[in-house]
């Protein structure tokens, strides 16, 4: 399959698992095919580096002769309305706000606060005061109950 070859070719680039693969996209369009890939690293990836890695891998593509006909060739970090996928991009935005969907469809927003391997800690933002005599302390998520979080922007 041409997205898995396109992974593999990939994974040289990635210097020393510095950078990691947050997704790899190959569709068509009326005139000719996209790839789209999502890099990311625990300190961020800068457009010098995707710019770097996309004439790299387009050359080889092309060489290669994966793709036969024209191709547009994306290489760009996951944008801030892109979910978080990886364990590494939680720990890179604790002390963020975040907006969690769980899998019993329910929501959740608060501060990221920790991350193991099992799941997240977040500081709920709550609707409304608890009441006098109720707790509210820090909440914990595992991966499992999570179906999607994504940053929230604050323009406070």
């Amino acid at each position: 399959m041409l997205k898995d070859k396109i992974t593999e070719l990939l994974q040289k680039y990635l210097e020393d698992d510095r950078l990691f693969i947050v997704e790899v996209e190959v569709g068509q369009s009326k005139t000719r095919s996209n790839v789209t890939i999502l890099l990311d690293s625990d300190i961020g990836i800068t457009i010098e580096e995707c710019a770097k890695i996309s004439r790299k891998l387009g050359h080889e593509i092309e060489e290669l002769n994966l793709i036969e006909s024209a191709f547009n060739l994306e290489v760009s970090s996951p944008g801030i309305d892109q979910p978080l996928k990886f364990r590494r991009q939680y720990v890179k935005n604790i002390g963020r706000s975040v907006k969690i969907i769980l899998k019993d469809g329910s929501e959740k927003k608060g501060s990221l606060d920790a991350v193991s391997d099992e799941g997240i800690t977040i500081t709920e933002e709550l609707k409304k005061k608890p009441k006098k005599g109720e707790e509210h302390g820090p909440l914990e998520i595992p991966f499992s109950n999570i179906e999607q979080t994504k940053i929230q922007i604050s323009f406070k």
